[in-house]
């Protein structure tokens, strides 16, 4: 019989990207027994330093930020009952079109079969039955996004394992709804500006592709809306990137309403289990 555990692994670009997309699942099969495993992929010196001091202005020194951001997924990681944090370190590369994407050490010019390579390691180490990532757009078009459904897919072909894999997404109806809640909040938000976490969008050209997926194509529906609280609580913990989180400007009750089912297209599958499902680990357990 075999005694290893089943894994959840999630692979994402920044610290705080855990808690927006993966928050609520991290928790529940935390709690139903899983190993969870999240690896981050760069070190979130592109966000925002103390006081708010933006990257590129005097006084924002990428490397601090980089320790304090790390701090802050640590204590995430605590409130979401991660097994394992793996860090990869690579240079946070900044939104698309900043002159960071061009450094020698971002993760963005990072070979993706460098990447892919370390990643197979963590593969091979932990043995996940599920791996979360970003679909091909990095859902919204982040370059880290992007290099990390790149690295991941790579890695998996590289591994030889065949866990069912999957990409985040939202439904179109609910980022109609988010929208709404967003202006009776008194934002200015606009849906294809929408990032995860610290970054603004400052697209290279104005053909954003639209954020998420007709309800219909999304595979994976999974109720999280117990561990809503503790989502908030995760994400909540990335302060020093309160000023642009704003999923945080809307309370835990209404948070939990509109981010409490996480949704996800299966890319991969070895079970047959059947879609729609509503449990990442269909077919499995």
């Amino acid at each position: 019989m075999n005694a290893r555990p089943l894994t959840l692994m999630a692979v994402h670009a920044h610290p705080d990207d855990e808690a927006t997309g993966t928050g609520g699942v991290l928790a529940r099969y935390a709690q139903e027994g899983m190993r969870t495993v999240l690896v981050t992929c760069t070190d979130g010196g592109c966000g925002d330093g103390p006081g708010g001091v933006k990257p590129g202005d005097p006084g924002h020194d990428p490397e601090a930020v980089a320790a304090m951001r790390l701090d802050e997924l640590k204590a995430s990681c605590e409130v979401l009952g991660v097994s394992h944090l793996e860090t990869l370190g690579y240079a946070d590369s900044g939104m698309m079109g900043w002159s960071t994407n061009d450094a020698p050490e971002s993760f963005w010019q990072t070979p993706v079969t460098e990447g892919a390579a370390r990643l197979a390691e963590l593969l091979h180490r932990y043995r996940p039955d599920v791996v979360v990532t970003y679909d091909e757009n990095g859902f919204y078009g982040h370059p880290d996004h992007i290099q990390a459904n790149r690295i991941t897919m790579a890695a998996l072909e590289q591994s030889g394992l065949t866990p069912k894999v999957y990409w985040t997404t939202a439904p179109r109806s609910m980022m109609q709804r988010f929208g709404e809640v967003m202006r009776e909040l008194g934002s200015d938000w606009d849906e294809p500006a929408a990032s995860e976490g610290a970054d603004a969008e400052t697209p290279e050209t104005p053909e954003v592709p639209e954020i998420g997926l007709p309800d219909e194509e999304i595979t994976t529906w999974v109720d999280t809306r117990e561990f809503g609280g503790q989502k908030f609580d995760a994400l909540a913990a990335h302060a020093s990137q309160g000023e642009n989180i704003f999923f945080l400007k809307m309370g835990k009750e209404r948070f939990t309403e509109l981010m409490g089912v996480e949704t996800f297209v299966r890319v991969r599958d070895t079970t047959g289990a059947p879609v729609p499902e509503n449990d990442l680990f269909a077919g499995l357990r």
